[in-house]
């Protein structure tokens, strides 16, 4: 039996070619249909060239419009109502897919996703969650990484309890530990919002470890980091630059300093393996936390390899009925209020 999954094909940069190899990818791997959603002339011809004669779980939907990368997500709402993200997102609405994937404006997919969808009730604000990789093997799963520029103290700590959701449920961590993004350890470093997100996010019935610095992304002390999307991109961005430096760095070193043909094959087996751990488009994409209805949103750079991954991700995410468990709890402590907290607090994550 099939899982429905819905793919915004027109999405990326080079759209619909990565889509269209992508959803191939994904349909000769996984018990999934995929859903591509675009100009259905465009997209039935390059999905019979690259076919030929193979038989696959493969349907298109029509949809006029486009969102281009650099449109105001406000703008796409009112004037585009036969995009492919309103598209496709409908379907996910009406129950006739589990899960939504794109590589397209970032913004115009959470405003429309959050319009379609909706907000889960005790979530002001959607959050993407990314997985990072660490030193320890476990990935570490940084939130927000995009959907939320500007933020207030009470939209981190929904993060936080989302971000810990999806770690106990996807990544199966059992206690997974929560940390706040700032500039030192110590509970009065911070900026205003961070200062008052420490005190929201710590009376909080999670494993709260306190601040922690940006070198924790990676060394494995946190399963959780929380911050707001501004920082959290900027932190995600120079991430995948640096990994790309130090790939290319080691290329060249191996290239240069490797003759013996064992040592080379060897180095060469290690040097794959730790391009695989820092390779974005083996992540998929980020989830988009806090709507009713599974949205993975991938880079405007993805490759077949990262619409595959994207895939992959809304399948396995829909399978863990994450979403499900995110509103269930959240909307517990709606009902609650302050006694779903840390006994003897007042403050709740409204």
């Amino acid at each position: 039996m099939f899982t429905e999954i819905v793919l915004d094909a027109v999405g990326s940069d080079k759209a619909p070619e990565p889509e269209i190899r992508g959803a191939i990818l994904a349909c000769r791997a996984l018990p999934v249909r995929v859903h591509l959603v675009g100009p259905e002339p465009e997209l039935r011809d390059l999905l019979d060239e690259h076919l030929e004669n193979e038989d696959l779980p493969i349907v298109i939907h029509h949809a006029s419009e486009r969102i281009a990368m650099d449109e105001k997500a406000s703008q796409s709402l009112r004037t585009k109502k036969d995009s492919s993200m309103r598209v496709g997102l409908k379907l996910v609405r009406e129950g006739k897919a589990a899960g939504f994937v794109t590589a397209g404006n970032t913004g115009a997919a959470m405003a429309t996703a959050k319009m379609v969808l909706g907000a889960i009730t005790g979530v002001d604000r959607p959050a993407l969650a990314t997985p990072m990789p660490t030193s320890k093997g476990n990935p570490c799963v940084l939130l927000d990484v995009g959907a939320n520029v500007d933020c207030k103290a009470h939209n981190l700590g929904q993060f936080a309890v989302m971000g810990e959701i999806y770690a106990r449920s996807v990544l199966k961590i059992h206690k997974p530990r929560v940390g706040l993004l700032s500039i030192g350890e110590e509970e009065t470093k911070g900026n205003e919002l961070t200062r008052e997100a420490f005190a929201l996010i710590k009376a909080l019935p999670l494993n709260f470890i306190g601040n922690v610095e940006g070198r924790d992304i990676f060394n494995g002390n946190a399963d959780v980091i929380v911050c707001d999307g501004f920082v959290g991109n900027v932190a995600l961005k120079t991430s995948e630059g640096i990994g790309r430096f130090v790939r290319d760095v080691l290329r060249e070193s191996l290239t240069r300093t490797v003759t013996a043909q064992v040592g080379a094959l060897l180095s060469r087996r290690a040097f794959n393996d730790f391009r695989r751990r820092l390779d974005y488009t083996e992540y998929g994409g980020a989830p988009l936390l806090g709507v009713r209805g599974v949205c993975i949103i991938g880079h405007g750079s993805s490759n077949d390899n990262a619409i595959f991954n994207g895939i992959r991700v809304a399948y396995e995410f829909s399978r863990a009925e994450t979403l499900e468990r995110i509103e269930h709890e959240l909307t517990g402590r709606h009902k609650r209020g302050p006694e779903a907290n840390a006994a003897g607090s007042d403050v709740t994550v409204q």
